[in-house]
């Protein structure tokens, strides 16, 4: 009887620390922190017949090729090639750390008989399936696809349709592609706005759609939208935009953008669930750094981020680190 007794309580203690720690778990919230300076990764490119002096390098993505080098390619606005006057330039680095990456050039420009909008492309992102890269951008009214075998030269996927959508909307201009893959499935994270400006409502939000192939996707959900940081851009359609998603352990921690150029500003949400950071909702708001269009990349177990830079002439890089806050 006396060791029933005793292995009970020792089963009654065990199920207490268990439950304690696994409440704790549940509490703890991770906050992005900056630990260095700043270098310079790409400055404005010379794009030879389409320089414009008003160009800005704007949203893009980072990642390793299959020879080990580091590409990145960046959207360029304001350029001289005409129709939205948006097209890709790609830098290259020996090492993630190097500053002044070395200029490819114009890497991609839009193509209107594949559905493109002219001078339409936007914010590219690479992921790897199967030894093989995905790079999912924007066509200016839909979320493409291309593909590679390098990570260099990329190739457009095309549709039943012929064309280079995989999906679109709910709002207008879906852009800022971010792909990651969790549980089995690919969760792609991107923005929209509204076409009539609405003050007060959420004209400007972050949706997810998942897959299993990269090629059919889920209906989208709202993930985040509105919350006080809401309005708060020049035009009413960007403060929900260039959405980045890290897993943390058993979290997830949204970079979501509010503001362009010199006024700078990327707020962060921190969710045990990646389908919701919060829609007029701020309770997991985390932070905010002032930064644009920040992406992250984890290399030798260290993470880096990558943001424009605040005059939108070129693309800078430092370390980061993701502290617990409760």
């Amino acid at each position: 009887m006396k060791r029933l007794v005793e292995c009970l309580a020792f089963l009654t203690l065990y199920i207490v620390l268990v439950s304690c720690s696994t409440g704790n778990q549940k509490d703890i919230m991770y906050k992005p922190v900056l630990i260095s300076n700043w270098w310079e990764v790409a400055g404005n490119p010379d794009l030879g017949e389409y320089t414009s002096p008003d160009q800005e390098p704007v949203d893009f993505g980072v990642w390793q090729a299959a020879d080990g080098t580091w590409q990145l390619w960046s959207c360029i606005r304001k350029t001289n090639c005409g129709g939205h006057t948006r097209l890709f330039h790609g830098w290259e680095a020996e090492n993630l750390t190097d500053p002044n990456w070395r200029p490819l050039g114009i890497v991609m420009e839009a193509d209107t008989t594949v559905g493109e909008k002219k001078g339409g492309l936007q914010a590219p992102h690479v992921i790897q399936k199967d030894e093989i890269y995905y790079m999912l951008y924007g066509g200016w009214a839909q979320i493409c696809l291309a593909k590679s075998t390098d990570g260099k030269t990329f190739e457009r996927v095309l549709n039943d349709k012929g064309t280079t959508e995989i999906f679109t909307g709910p709002f207008i201009n879906s852009r800022d592609a971010m792909t990651i893959q969790l549980h089995g499935k690919y969760y792609c994270y991107y923005t929209g706005h509204l076409l009539d400006y609405k003050p007060g409502e959420i004209n400007a939000a972050i949706f997810c759609r998942t897959s299993d192939d990269l090629l059919n996707w889920s209906q989208p959900t709202m993930v985040s939208g509105g919350g006080k940081y809401a309005d708060a851009d020049s035009w009413g359609g960007g403060d929900a935009e260039c959405p980045f998603v890290v897993p943390i352990n058993n979290k997830f921690i949204l970079f979501r953008n509010v503001e362009y150029g010199h006024q700078n500003l990327n707020i962060q949400y921190c969710s045990g669930d990646p389908l919701n950071f919060g829609v007029n909702n701020d309770s997991l708001l985390v932070g905010e750094l002032k930064i644009a269009a920040p992406e992250i990349v984890k290399y030798n177990g260290e993470y880096y981020i990558f943001a424009l830079k605040e005059n939108l002439k070129g693309i800078r890089a430092a370390k980061i680190e993701f502290q617990k806050i409760k």
